[in-house]
């Protein structure tokens, strides 16, 4: 791997760069794999490979070798995500400087894949609400289908100009900006990365990280907390932006205290903290993070009364044998059922109305004749009660089942019923007399062919 000339030469003032440790580790082979469980489907990492624990964060791991994710079903049923260990430092931003037992409003604001977003919501109590951004149309659909695997009940999916939230004045507790940037703290993951950096992209980058920020801060109430990120090692990305928010902003920096042995170097611009990952001091990408709390006043959130219609008593009773009704309301949009926590429902019907939503609380399904035709989203999402039959498959039934080809399965009942392998839904299939009909999504199947060995 070949860094650029100019590329070094804008690192070599920074705090923690040693550049013979830094190139030699770009060109070695060693590659770092990360994933993070999630709390709500299993308590550890379901690997044969061994793994132990990312430092600053009780949710991560190293794992010891790279698995075939693709044709782990643990993963599709959203157990866990793969996630770079650095980012993983989030968990300290929020767990030093707010109390995360409280319910909040929080936002992640550029939250595509959603390797934030399923960790923010690990973090929160079940009546806090997370909002989750891409203002990218394609991008935001896949965040859409990853939080739907994580099966959470409290997050809403938007896909907006971090200027539209000016629309709610003070509304969140904390605002997570994990920036777009000129990536260059991925280069040991993806080498086409270096072809597209150069001194121009970073100063581009810069201004628009500048624009999204200065955007998005009327939205924070007084007193909220900003966490901005990016993985970009260039100054003007990280410690500009750090003296910039600082100095131009009603902000004040917040300290973290990282524990020594985690080798994260700790960089200060006046009263302004950041924080620094290097992959020749750790086991982890090229990442940055600083923390700051408002102070300026922001506009009040409206008084606001719920709009949207619940369903009907008898439309309710339809549901009661798929989803548990208690501390939960129904609602309709496009003709789909979505359920959303009690706690949260005039919040996600204020944002039903001034932002544009592409997914909230957990899609149920749709009515046809007075019976429920079941959503994936459903099925993973926790909700099912007990009594909704099940069917155990083996490894390659799931493997089957999650490349939406036929399956033959031996003793089971008849009609709609989850794939599950391990205890953990897959998705829904509909079991008839001759035939088994596969409803798991098309666009989510696997399209390889299983290798020897996977």
């Amino acid at each position: 791997m070949q860094l650029p000339p100019p590329f070094i030469h804008s690192l070599r003032d920074l705090p923690g760069f040693d550049e013979a440790a830094f190139v030699a580790v770009h060109q070695s082979d060693v590659q770092v794999t990360s994933v993070r469980i999630n709390p709500r489907k299993i308590a550890a990492p379901a690997f044969q490979t061994g793994y132990e624990p990312v430092p600053w964060t009780d949710l991560g791991y190293y794992l010891a070798s790279r698995p075939s994710f693709t044709f782990d079903p643990l993963f599709h049923a959203g157990c866990y995500y793969v996630q770079e260990a650095s980012s993983m430092f989030l968990e300290q931003a929020l767990r030093q400087t707010v109390d995360l037992t409280k319910p909040l409003k929080v936002l992640d604001l550029c939250a595509a894949p959603g390797g934030k977003t399923t960790h923010i919501q690990s973090l929160l109590s079940k009546d806090s609400l997370l909002v989750s951004n891409e203002v990218i149309r394609s991008r935001a659909a896949v965040l859409k289908d990853n939080i739907i695997k994580w099966g959470a009940p409290n997050i809403a999916v938007t896909n907006n100009d971090p200027a539209d939230f000016a629309a709610l004045p003070g509304f969140f507790d904390v605002v997570v900006v994990d920036a777009p940037c000129s990536g260059s703290g991925l280069f040991r993951r993806d080498e086409t990365a270096i072809t597209e950096w150069s001194e121009h992209s970073v100063a581009l980058c810069s201004q628009r990280q500048q624009r999204i920020l200065a955007d998005i801060l009327p939205a924070l109430r007084e007193g909220g907390l900003l966490v901005y990120s990016t993985c970009s090692y260039s100054k003007e990305e990280d410690e500009d932006i750090l003296k910039w928010l600082g100095t131009e902003m009603e902000l004040e920096g917040v300290a973290l205290d990282p524990e020594p042995g985690w080798n994260v170097v700790t960089v200060k611009e006046g009263s302004d903290f950041g924080y620094r990952f290097w992959p020749h001091l750790l086991r982890g990408e090229g990442f940055f993070m600083s923390v700051f709390r408002k102070k300026g006043a922001a506009g009040r959130p409206e008084k606001y009364r719920m709009k949207q219609k619940p369903l009907s008593v008898k439309e309710t009773g339809v549901l009661a044998r798929w989803i548990s009704t208690a501390e939960r309301q129904f609602v309709i949009f496009g003709g789909r059922i979505y359920a959303w926590p009690d706690a949260l429902c005039e919040a996600l019907d204020l944002l039903a109305g001034k932002m544009k939503v592409v997914y909230s609380g957990v899609l149920v399904g749709e009515l046809v004749r007075d019976k429920l035709i079941p959503d994936h989203a459903l099925a993973l999402s926790g909700l099912t009660p007990d009594t909704v039959a099940r069917a155990a498959l083996s490894r390659e039934e799931a493997i089957r089942y999650l490349q939406r080809k036929e399956l033959v399965l031996e003793a089971t009942q008849k009609g709609w019923q989850l794939a599950v392998f391990a205890g953990h839904p897959l998705g829904w299939m509909n079991v008839l007399p001759n035939r088994v009909n596969n409803y798991y999504p098309r666009e989510l199947r696997i399209l390889k062919e299983r290798a020897p060995g996977e």
